[in-house]
């Protein structure tokens, strides 16, 4: 989920970032221009079925068009279904046809290809908002995914669908997904997609801290919300006032105190009746909820089981049984819950607290959506009259979302809610209202986020941000002038881009004064105390890396197998696993000398080519991340490949923001051409490492300053506003190196954060799912103080354990396609060792490069050649000439690695807390 400082798209919900492209920013141009790749003859849409072939549907909405459809009944690659579905692409200078930059179609606008050189150049990969993103949806799935593997590494299935669209969205794929379904341009569809843009309006956030003060300032005593005129607490605006303050503040004096009074108040507040009797449903609830969010115990709340007495008292039957429960209206209902939230918060309360919800009460929830795809706030009997709202179906639509196996309702709700939407950026409270609503507004914005519908949500909060009144709170209504808790509440916890699933309160941890951790030195301390076997088998994954299929002559891993171009900021990572774990010193000096050394690809391009230093597109992560690999070596990041990185990175801080159509700088502080936290990380981390602090001091305040006050990061600059575990660690250990303790609170609480996104099986939320890449790197982040987060270590590396392959090799992540990955090994294989690159060392000598392999000849130097619409068409009939090249490139890997890891490139190696004892520990 996002944070607080969303930062407003006007490109809207359906204008999608592709997470390979999110990384690839980094890139520089320097080799000839790699002409576009016209179509093979597709085959008609009708031949494509549920059991045959394949379907790839193209948004030129952006450009004025519809979306195109395109078929091929024997893909072998997304990237050959999207050739062969009647599409023509063109590359990026820097990566070749590879990296997909624009398309085109004879079904739309004569062929030509978007966007045009008059917006991209197609010299470097495109800018962070303004990029061709790759979905999937195997049959059945009624919702897209985002492609765990580029467009030339997935194999698509019969009956499947592909998606391309244009725009952007954060790293991870979480947000921003395509507006139309995969029902609707699957074979036998083609229904006409509906709207895909969200409201244009003016960018704007909520005032968080300014709305907490508002809240604070309602509570008598600091503890509890009373009426105007009342002396008795009104316990369910303090449950609201508790929830907003969690999400404002986190874990506080403040807020314990608000909790502990709601500790006192639960058998008058939950159970009115008495505890003989059923408890009061929504109160239950609200409290059950209100000791989650704040790590207390649902089970032991006030003396009462709060989770056990919700669940013992879930309706059996309802009035049509004869003999009909009181406080029931049909079965599965919560006993007294009454009305839709009341039913959905206790469905909630149960799966936060880790208990499993009867089916009948989840059930009871999908028998409230009324046919246009709202739900009612009154807990109506089947059958009878529904008419839905937008603050209810928000709220729904989370915990249906949460619980699991109801995507057709959620996907329903979706649809709902963006057409409800007003062009004011507002939802109205009910369906025909024409003015919007404060608490549905918010309701609905914390759904679309949830939902990855970013640009409707960014829509909603500037609306609200424009209702906040000047005292902080908000009123009920639009334009209402006096503020209410009841609208407040809610509005707090869409600003903070957050919502009652995911809200947790975090207290800040102490920490000891911290030391600044040698540059160099000799081997790196290993910091686990496992013993062997709680992790992977590391020897194994370093066989699988260093396999001659894999690491080309021993020297670089190929980003295109017919061209032999390579991929440099993957080779990068490679050698952090090898420097990690120490198991192939010789492998490691091998690819360290041809790096330093003015190595060439196959296309003649060394690794000055992929930094760009000393020339127009120096890219500020690829020098940084070049400057590590010299300093983990030992080697002199200031005479490294020829030029002076560490220089280089000091020239590549912006002054200033650039201006269109220069792209070059997001914001003062920045490097230029980094696109991404781990980018700007790897920059700082250089500059650290080289005893630069002075130089580095904009950079480092600018990478603070991009902080979520939930301890989170985004992963792009500028800021998208979501929050990505894999960025946050990276930051994490970036900051944790910087000498002080300026720091070491933002490290803190970003360490809380991490753990908490853990899932039940150790592994981690990425791009890509449940992924292997963003547990390596969690690992890292966590193992900074690995006494404390020890049973989270474990458990992802057990996590990790379950993703190695047979040949040593790790899977993308748990979902998705089966098979080893080298980008999600590198990262799995570093990860596990726990050794931050922060002060991650390898002390090659004595070590001897190994030789060119007798069966490999050198590598040859190869100069490459030089009716718009509303509805669903088809991309039938030949498009222009010329054939796609065939270059197996895996469009910069997977989605979890993708976005600022392939170019400028995910560094593999893990964490160790230089004034903590670390523990991470894989089989070496």
């Amino acid at each position: 989920m996002g944070t607080a400082q969303q930062q407003h798209r006007h490109v809207g919900k359906k204008r999608l970032l592709s997470l390979v492209s999110a990384a690839a920013v980094t890139f520089a141009a320097s080799v000839a221009f790699v002409a576009g790749a016209g179509p093979a003859v597709a085959d008609p849409v009708e031949k494509c079925t549920a059991t045959r072939g394949a379907i790839v549907a193209v948004d030129f909405g952006p450009f004025g068009g519809g979306v195109v459809r395109g078929c091929d009944t024997t893909p072998t690659t997304g990237y050959q279904l999207l050739r062969d579905g009647g599409f023509t692409t063109e590359g990026t200078r820097h990566d070749g046809d590879g990296f997909i930059c624009r398309i085109g179609t004879r079904s739309f606008n004569s062929g030509k290809q978007y966007p045009t050189p008059a917006t991209e150049d197609c010299v470097l990969t495109p800018q962070a908002t303004a990029y061709w993103s790759y979905w999937i949806a195997s049959p059945g799935q009624k919702t897209w995914s985002y492609s765990p593997l580029g467009a030339m590494s997935r194999t698509p299935g019969a009956g499947d669908v592909d998606a391309w669209v244009f725009g952007g969205t954060d790293v991870g794929g979480s947000t921003g997904r395509p507006a139309f379904t995969p029902d609707e341009v699957r074979a036998g569809g083609g229904a006409t997609p509906g709207p895909t843009d969200g409201p244009g309006v003016p960018a704007g956030e909520i005032d968080v801290p300014a709305a907490a003060r508002w809240v604070s300032g309602q509570l008598r005593d600091g503890t509890h919300v009373v009426d105007e005129g009342a002396e008795a607490p009104n316990d369910f605006l303090t449950t609201e006032a508790a929830y907003a303050l969690a999400a404002a503040n986190g874990k506080g004096p403040a807020l314990d105190k608000v909790t502990a009074h709601l500790a006192g108040r639960t058998g008058a507040y939950a159970y009115p009746n008495g505890t003989d009797a059923a408890p009061d449903a929504p109160a239950a609830a609200r409290l059950a909820l209100a000791a989650e969010i704040t790590e207390g115990d649902p089970r032991d709340f006030g003396g009462h089981d709060l989770l056990g007495d919700l669940r013992k008292h879930v309706c059996p039957t309802g009035p049509d049984a004869g003999s009909p429960t009181p406080g029931c209206t049909a079965k599965g209902d919560f006993n007294g819950a009454t009305y839709a939230d009341g039913q959905a918060l206790a469905v909630l309360a149960l799966l936060r607290g880790g208990v499993e919800p009867p089916v009948e009460a989840v059930t009871r929830l999908t028998q409230l959506v009324c046919q246009d795809g709202s739900v009612t706030s009154i807990l109506i009997r089947p059958g009878e009259h529904c008419d839905g709202d937008p603050m209810t179906t928000g709220l729904v639509a989370t915990v249906l979302k949460e619980a699991g196996g109801q995507d057709a309702v959620v996907a329903g709700a979706r649809t709902y809610l963006r057409k409800a939407q007003l062009d004011s950026g507002a939802f109205p409270p009910a369906n025909g209202a024409t003015t919007g609503s404060v608490a549905a507004t918010a309701y609905a914005a914390q759904a679309l986020r949830a939902l990855g519908d970013d640009g409707a949500a960014d829509a909603a909060v500037a609306w609200l941000s424009r209702e906040q009144l000047d005292g902080g709170g908000f009123g009920l209504d639009e334009g209402a002038t006096d503020p209410a808790l009841y609208a407040t509440g809610p509005a707090v916890l869409a600003g903070a881009g957050v919502d009652l699933v995911t809200l947790v309160a975090k207290a800040p941890e102490p920490t000891g004064p911290p030391t600044t951790p040698p540059a160099t030195g000799g081997p790196t301390p290993r910091p686990t105390t496992r013993p062997p076997g709680a992790g992977p088998d590391l020897k194994k994954g370093i066989a699988y890396l260093t396999r001659p299929s894999n690491l080309h002559q021993g020297r670089y891993y190929k980003g295109d197998e017919k061209t032999g171009r390579a991929d440099f900021g993957l080779t990068i990572d490679g050698a952090f696993a090898l420097a990690a774990t120490g198991h192939d010193d010789n492998a490691l000096r091998t690819i360290a000398d041809f790096l330093e050394q003015g190595g060439k690809d196959g296309e003649g391009r060394t690794l000055d080519d992929w930094t760009g230093a000393g020339g127009t597109y120096a890219l500020g992560g690829s020098m940084g991340k070049a400057a590590v690999l010299a300093q983990v070596v030992e080697r002199d990041p200031r005479d490294f490949g020829g030029r002076d990185l560490i220089a280089g990175l000091a020239e590549a801080v912006c002054e200033k923001p650039s201006t269109a159509p220069n792209r070059s700088c997001p914001a003062a502080g920045a490097y230029t051409y980094a696109p991404s936290v781990f980018a700007h990380s790897l920059g700082v981390m250089a500059q650290v490492r080289a005893g630069e602090e002075k130089a580095a001091e904009a950079p480092i305040a600018y990478l603070a300053g991009l902080q979520h006050a939930s301890g989170a990061w985004p992963s792009l600059i500028p800021a998208t506003g979501d929050s990505e575990v894999d960025s946050t660690a990276m930051a994490a250990m970036t900051l944790d190196l910087v000498p002080g303790d300026t720091h070491a609170a933002a490290v803190d609480k970003a360490l809380a954060w991490l753990a908490s996104q853990q899932l039940a099986d150790g592994g981690f939320p990425g791009a890509s799912g449940n992924s292997v890449n963003s547990a390596g790197l969690a690992v890292q982040g966590l193992s900074l103080d690995a006494e404390k987060y020890d049973r989270q270590i474990t458990k992802a590396l057990k996590f990790l354990v379950s993703q190695q392959n047979k040949d040593g090799g790790f899977n993308v992540a748990k979902e998705g396609q089966r098979g080893s990955d080298i980008r999600a090994s590198a990262q799995a294989v570093g990860g596990s060792t726990g050794i931050s690159f922060g002060t991650l060392t390898r002390d090659l000598e004595g070590t001897t490069p190994n030789p060119v392999p007798s069966s490999s000849s050198a590598p040859v130097i190869v100069t490459p050649g030089d009716g718009a619409g509303d509805g669903a068409v088809n991309a039938g009939g030949p498009g222009g000439a010329g054939g796609l090249a065939s270059t197996g490139v895996q469009v910069l890997g997977l989605a979890a690695t993708a976005a600022a890891l392939v170019l400028v490139g995910r560094l593999t190696v893990v964490a160790t807390r230089r004034r903590r004892t670390a523990g991470a520990g894989g089989e070496r």
